[in-house]
Order: structure tokens, then sequence, then C-alpha cells
């Protein structure tokens, strides 16, 4: 039985590919990664086996507000529990930075907030049951 030219040239092309992969994957594997190496973005987000997104570090633009007062360029990180609650965010601005942590899922007045400003400084500690306590200097 006589091979056909065709097929050899396949095979022997195939052959070189699969060389060529599995030294490219060796020496990608092979770059050391510096202790001190950085990873810069804009935004970062951490995603559970679903997709959803479960933490998210973002730095967002200032922005004009509704009653047209501006908001400062602004460090946001979110904790977001499995049904899709921030139930975490800490925010720094250079007028001012806060913190705020939000009962669970199914609850709309549970919360914590810590804000210091320039001109106040405040925290806020409300219950479900519509209690609410403030410590202010």
């Amino acid at each position: 039985m006589k091979l056909h030219p065709l097929l050899i040239a396949l095979t022997l092309l195939n052959a070189g590919m699969l060389t060529l992969s599995v030294i490219q994957i060796h020496s990608a594997a092979a770059v050391p990664v510096a202790p001190d190496q950085v990873l810069r973005g804009r935004g970062l987000e951490i995603v559970d086996a679903d997709g959803r997104v479960r933490a998210s570090i973002q730095l967002l633009p200032p922005s004009r507000q509704q009653d047209g007062t501006m908001t400062a360029e602004t460090v946001l990180l979110r904790l977001i529990t499995e049904r899709g609650r921030p139930s975490v965010k800490i925010g720094a601005s250079e007028q001012e930075s806060g913190m705020s942590l939000t009962g669970p899922t199914g609850t709309s007045n549970s919360y914590v907030q810590a804000l210091a400003g320039v001109s106040h400084s405040v925290v806020v500690v409300k219950n479900e049951d519509g209690r609410e306590q403030r410590v202010a200097p």
C-alpha cells in the first residue's frame, strides 16, 4: 500500500505544531514572577463559580449629582452577598471617607455607617425596627 505524499506532509506539519506548542507552554511556565509586581487597572471584580460579582473595587470619576453638586473622584470597595446585596462598602475621596455595613437580604433599615469629612464626622446605627442612634462630636 502506497502512502500519499499529502498525508505524510500533514502528519509532519501536525508533529511540528505539537512540538512548538509544548515548547511555548514550557517557556511560559518558566518565566519567574517577581514578588514586587503590581496588578494595575481602573477596577477589579472577583466573581464566584456562577460568574456573579462578589467583590469589586472601582475608581469612580467625579460626577454631577441631581442637585447640581459635584462629587469627588472616589475609590469604592464593595463586598457582595451571594444574593447580590452589597453588604460592605468602603469609600474614600479627598473630601471624605466612609464605611457602610448593611443587614442581610430582606432588610431595608438595618445598617451601620461611619462617615468622616472635613466639616463633619458621624456614626449612625439603625435597626430594622426603625430605632436609630447617632454619635457625632
